[in-house]
């Protein structure tokens, strides 16, 4: 039975560009995915999942998980679902077909997600940032 410091994660290297080289570290066990996430700047990940292809602009992935520091809100358009706000210190669960906005400049969470879900939004942020280049800029419609 696998087991891990979250330190001592594999480094996700440019999996999710936004990040960084180190602020993505992950690992998959079975059909699952568990991954620590720092971010050291607010980011509103709504361009990459639009460009990104997913359809509805929304992510696929249900995300399980712990928030040790910072503040992630949870948006779904095109639903009656309220924004969730999730606060340091809380256990969460966010269903697939949201938008998530990391709001504070430092965010630290650990999450268990399904795999694949995972990776379809991991590709579709690769796409976005290749639309948007490397400076992020929104591409005309």
């Amino acid at each position: 039975m696998p087991s891990s410091k979250l330190d001592d994660l594999p480094n996700a290297g440019d999996r999710w560009p936004a990040l960084g080289r180190e602020g993505f570290k992950t690992v998959k066990w079975g059909d699952m995915e568990v991954g620590l996430t720092t971010l050291d700047q607010p980011l509103d990940c709504t361009h990459q999942y639009v460009f990104g292809g997913l359809p509805g602009g929304v992510c696929p992935c249900p995300h399980y998980g712990y928030l040790f520091e910072g503040r992630i809100r949870a948006k779904f358009p095109g639903s009656d679902w309220p924004d969730e706000v999730i606060e340091a210190g809380e256990a969460y669960f966010i269903p697939s077909g949201h938008v998530l906005v990391y709001e504070t400049d430092k965010t630290r969470c650990l999450e268990i997600n399904p795999a694949d879900a995972l990776q379809t939004c991991m590709d579709s942020i690769e796409k976005a940032i290749i639309k948007m280049g490397a400076s992020g800029d929104i591409p005309a419609e």
